[in-house]
């Protein structure tokens, strides 16, 4: 009996001993457990964490992805812009240039025609000196060439309007010098200091006609006026280039752009 009741206490105390053990083996698995899943939560909120910092860095790089798309849209914008003006400006420095090109056809041919009649003046006056002598008076005045005369000597009196016929001749001389320069016109200024233009007027008509009617040179080519000569009188013969063709040549070129 005391044998059975050692072995029943053994046998309770075995299975108290084995229960103990499991229940600390259990804790300490549960210890274990409880240790890998604070750590698998540390894993996973530093994931997290990982994720959201990768998300915002993927917004933001989406964003600078838009940015960029619009600044490139913006750059290819102002090229075309650029392209389109660069363009105009092309176009226009071409018309310029053409222009500039033209306004020097223009320049060169008014030069040219400057140049002719600076020559013409030249063998006008030339002319001039060998026909009418030393003694004659000689000048030039705005390109033109100037012969002057006294009113005694054309008019025997500076009241008259009729020539002197001995005149006739020294006439025939500034016809002369006409006919030898046929580009050339002349224009008769009857001068006074009396303030008689009506008087300055018909004189140089009259040397106008003798002229015209004696030498034959063409109405076309002479003008005759009146001129308040201050403190002179007498008569100015200006020999010149026709000033009413070459303006008509400067208009026609300034026209047609020659």
């Amino acid at each position: 009996m005391k044998r059975l009741l050692l072995l029943a206490i053994l046998l309770v105390a075995t299975s108290i001993s084995l229960h103990a053990q499991k229940k600390s083996e259990l804790l300490a698995e549960i210890e274990t457990l409880k240790t890998q899943l604070d750590s698998v939560n540390g894993l996973v909120l530093e994931a997290q964490k990982t994720a959201r910092v990768s998300k915002a860095k993927s917004e933001s790089f989406e964003g600078q992805v838009l940015e960029l798309q619009d600044a490139n849209a913006t750059l290819l914008k102002n090229l075309t812009s650029f392209a389109e003006v660069s363009s105009k400006n092309s176009e226009n420095i071409n018309n310029a240039l053409e222009s500039l090109s033209e306004k020097e056809a223009q320049l060169k041919s008014i030069k040219d025609a400057i140049s002719s009649n600076d020559s013409t003046s030249l063998v006008v006056l030339t002319n001039a000196k060998q026909s009418l002598g030393e003694n004659a008076k000689i000048g030039v005045s705005n390109g033109a060439i100037v012969v002057s005369e006294s009113l005694d000597a054309l008019f025997g009196d500076s009241s008259k309007s009729n020539i002197e016929s001995t005149i006739e001749p020294w006439l025939g001389k500034i016809a002369a010098i006409l006919k030898a320069n046929p580009s050339t016109a002349l224009t008769i200024e009857g001068l006074t200091m009396t303030g008689d233009l009506d008087l300055a007027m018909q004189q140089a008509v009259t040397l106008s006609l003798v002229l015209q009617k004696n030498f034959e040179i063409d109405p076309n080519r002479i003008l005759a006026v009146g001129k308040d000569g201050n403190f002179k009188e007498g008569i100015n013969f200006k020999i010149h280039p026709k000033f009413d063709e070459f303006y008509l040549m400067v208009r026609e070129n300034m026209k047609n752009g020659k």
